[in-house]
């Protein structure tokens, strides 16, 4: 290679490095990662939680400006179990940033993130109560959210591992997608998709176009599509319908509405479901139930009740933990309507109100 061409190219190289380093150290200078690190810590004490890092936010350029997080702890204000974990986190920029000096995240990323459901529960309990009327305006959340390998445990159980979650932008009249797949304990997956679009109409929050699909390995799927209104406190309704597809027992007819609280009763939640050899025609308060449920898992022990409702279930087989349990038939409640599949004749007379039964069940090991 002849001398000037060598001194031409050595020349180039330098001075692309001394660009490259005035870039990197523009860049430091016009990202601030201290203040904008400062701004986050702010956010999340006005939250009540702490948010601390292995080391300080380092910017970087390519593929698009950014500040790479390092040692991400998140955790109530006096607790001493964190609520989150995670190896390293990214806060992805837009690049009207470095020009306009304006803090302002269209990206964050979580590699590998451990939340713990009992410390975010403790959390959760410490929080004023949700408020009673519908806001005068949804907040916009212009960041989307991308996590990988994430896991949640309580304590040191294993719940879910494998996390994948994917959130969009968050604005009224701009359709939302939520997007989760996940692995329990035993590695069974589960992947769920969430689409709506919210907004605020008449003061009432209106959900619209909701499209909801839940699969549980390659057995289950479930698809709802309907809509949702929420006009304060207990005040909510929704209609949601569409199918139960179980790979072993054939295809289920699948309806969700929820009815509004009134002066007589709760807010009540009406399910049906009508397939071969399973129906169910049911209405549950989903207070009461969450209340039943949380009793389930007692740090004292499960403490066992009926679960709280009214209505009539018949299943030919089904299996949880275990055991196996066919020809169940369920009728709870003072005003037992018909099976879903089945409806009295107009000549028909009610008998008189029984206190709820349940029929015998056959029980045998797998």
């Amino acid at each position: 290679m002849p001398r000037w061409l060598r001194l031409i190219l050595l020349i180039a190289s330098s001075a692309t490095l001394a660009l490259v380093a005035l870039a990197l150290i523009a860049v430091h200078l016009l990202l601030q990662p201290e203040r904008i690190t400062a701004v986050l810590q702010s956010q999340a004490r006005d939250a009540g939680l702490e948010l601390n890092l292995a080391s300080p936010a380092t910017p970087a350029l390519f593929p698009r400006p950014a500040l790479e997080l390092e040692g991400i702890t998140l955790s109530a204000q006096g607790a001493n179990m964190p609520i989150l974990l995670a190896a390293r986190g990214t806060l992805a920029l837009p690049w009207r940033t470095l020009f306009r000096g304006e803090t302002v995240i269209s990206q964050m990323e979580i590699d590998s993130p451990r939340v713990d459901l009992d410390a975010l529960q403790s959390w959760l309990s410490g929080l004023p109560s949700s408020p009673s009327s519908v806001p005068d305006a949804i907040p916009s959340i212009d960041a989307g959210v991308h996590i990988t390998r994430g896991s949640l445990v309580r304590g040191n159980q294993m719940l879910l591992g494998d996390v994948e979650l994917d959130a969009g932008r968050l604005a009224a009249h701009h359709p939302f997608l939520l997007t989760i797949s996940a692995k329990d304990a035993t590695g069974t997956p589960t992947q769920l998709r969430l689409s709506l679009t919210l907004s605020i109409q008449n003061h009432a929050l209106q959900l619209d176009t909701i499209g909801l699909r839940l699969a549980h390995s390659t057995t289950l799927t479930l698809q709802l599509a309907g809509h949702a209104k929420w006009r304060g406190a207990a005040d909510a309704s929704a209609h949601l319908d569409g199918k139960l597809d179980h790979a072993d027992t054939g295809e289920y007819a699948t309806s969700l509405d929820l009815l509004p609280a009134n002066e007589s009763n709760p807010l009540m939640l009406a399910l049906k479901l009508d397939g071969p050899d399973n129906h169910a025609d049911l209405r549950l308060p989903p207070l009461a139930l969450a209340q039943w449920w949380s009793q389930l898992d007692h740090d004292e022990g499960p403490r066992l009740a009926v679960p709280p409702g009214s209505g009539h279930a018949e299943i030919a087989r089904i299996e949880m933990g275990g055991i196996s349990v066919e020809g169940l038939t369920i009728q709870t409640g003072d005003d037992v309507p018909a099976a879903a599949a089945s409806a009295p004749s107009p000549a028909t007379t009610r008998p008189p109100k029984q206190p709820a039964t349940k029929a015998p069940a056959k029980t045998k090991s797998p």
